[in-house]
């Protein structure tokens, strides 16, 4: 997933972007990296880069990448469902700007496959010779990355909360399996989640109708389509209801059509959804991630976040689930190996936008009816995810998948009480209007 769009960067900024990105390879103390990390954050002026291009075609939109057969791509397809509501500024978009590689991602050797495998919460999903013996193609690569976000963040938040992750691995008959990681009733998380699944197979009928319906082509042979998709996905759920909920999703995809071509595409966001406005923490959230996208287009993080904020949108209700952040799917462009780079950034940026919010909360007092109010929106958190949620529809339209990693993302308690409406001038009715308003936080 990597270009970057040459721009403008003080020394500071530079600096700033430095500290901001904790490398997933480091074993350092946990605790302390991110103790330091937000004391130096927070000492910061706030220096911001200065983009000198403008306009971004940053996907297509309906025809997904091809691999690389020297086949050229089919034209732009509007997306329909969440995606339509940011079609009209995706539209307008230039061109993308080819620009020089900000790093380019070495291709893992077999030896640093084997040795980094002993590092994740449980063996990967695919036999650790398959990913050797397959160690260039995109499938092993993107893998490799979920496993080791996966492992990262459970690490991380097992140094704050002082308990363990139960790992489950299970198996898909159709083809696949993944890793469920849960710490449920910690100290400090009421439960939290951090998912692998990697699954592949054919695609059924309700599948293919859903990504039809956002302007995929997809054209099998006598109908079926093989198709193998992966991602890491994570929900969690504190108890202090001024430490706030986070959930984070990357995932790849890939359809082989009838002709033995590749569509792919991949996906995945970030977002925060606070019980209380608290402005530092909207700042510093998304701050950290418009660093993670800068770094590859200075469009990426204005654009994703207005998708963020259309796409996490409960309808029904007029409000917004949290305060957003970023989210983007389908992307398919400028290459293969950039949009791995930008997935592969953002990844790296889930632990330090999140736990130093979780650590300057961590001794917080709140009153019962703080918590009342918490397990109110947690109902709202719930009603999003039965309802809207691309990913939980997806799962389960698919045979074999695994129902309790489906609904992991849903809270141990929420509660839903009839009429319910804060009082005018009280910080609940602040945060109600904060999300019914989604407000720009950098």
């Amino acid at each position: 997933m990597a270009t970057i769009v040459l721009y403008s960067m003080n020394r500071t900024a530079q600096t700033t972007a430095r500290q901001c990105i904790i490398q997933f390879s480091k074993r350092a103390s946990i605790v302390d990296s991110h103790l330091s990390f937000f004391r130096r954050l927070t000492s910061l002026p706030g220096a911001r880069c200065v983009p000198k291009a403008t306009g971004v075609r940053f996907m297509s939109h309906g025809t997904a990448g091809k691999s690389a057969t020297g086949r050229t791509r089919r034209g732009a397809l509007l997306v329909a469902g969440a995606a339509a509501a940011v079609a009209g500024f995706v539209a307008s978009g230039s061109h993308f700007q080819r620009a020089e590689m900000a790093t380019m991602i070495p291709k893992t050797e077999e030896k640093e496959i084997a040795e980094k495998c002993k590092t994740f919460m449980a063996p990967p999903c695919t036999d650790v010779k398959v990913l050797q013996q397959r160690k260039e193609e995109m499938c092993t690569r993107m893998e490799m990355l979920i496993m080791d976000t996966q492992a990262e963040f459970c690490r991380a938040l097992e140094e704050v909360d002082g308990g363990k992750f139960k790992v489950d691995k299970w198996e898909r008959k159709e083809g696949g399996g993944g890793i469920s990681c849960v710490l449920q009733d910690g100290k400090v998380f009421e439960k939290a989640g951090v998912n692998v699944s990697v699954v592949f197979g054919n695609l059924t009928e309700e599948a293919a109708k859903q990504m039809r319906s956002r302007g995929k082509v997809l054209k099998g042979k006598d109908g079926i389509l093989p198709f193998c998709a992966m991602g890491v996905s994570s929900v969690i759920h504190p108890k202090n209801p001024h430490i706030p909920t986070v959930h984070f999703n990357y995932r790849y995809f890939e359809i082989e059509e009838e002709d033995g071509t590749k569509q792919w595409w991949f996906g995945g966001g970030t977002d925060l959804t606070p019980t209380y406005v608290n402005k530092e923490d909207g700042a510093h959230f998304h701050n950290s991630l418009k660093e993670a996208c800068d770094k590859h287009h200075p469009q990426y993080y204005p654009d994703f976040k207005k998708w963020c904020d259309h796409y996490f949108y409960i309808r029904h209700r007029g409000e917004t689930r949290g305060i957003g952040g970023i989210f983007f799917d389908d992307l398919d462009s400028p290459s293969q190996e950039e949009a791995f780079s930008f997935v592969r950034s953002c990844a790296q940026t889930v632990v330090p936008c999140y736990l130093p919010i979780v650590y300057k909360h961590l001794n917080d007092p709140f009153s019962p009816e703080e918590k009342d109010w918490q397990q109110v929106r947690r109902g709202r958190y719930v009603e999003f995810n039965l309802v809207y949620d691309r990913g939980v529809k997806f799962g389960l339209a698919t045979p074999g998948s695994r129902i309790e990693s489906i609904l992991m993302s849903l809270p141990l308690t929420a509660k839903w009480e009839y009429m319910h409406e804060p009082p005018k001038g009280s910080q609940e009715a602040d945060m109600l209007e904060v999300l019914r308003n989604p407000k720009e936080w950098v």
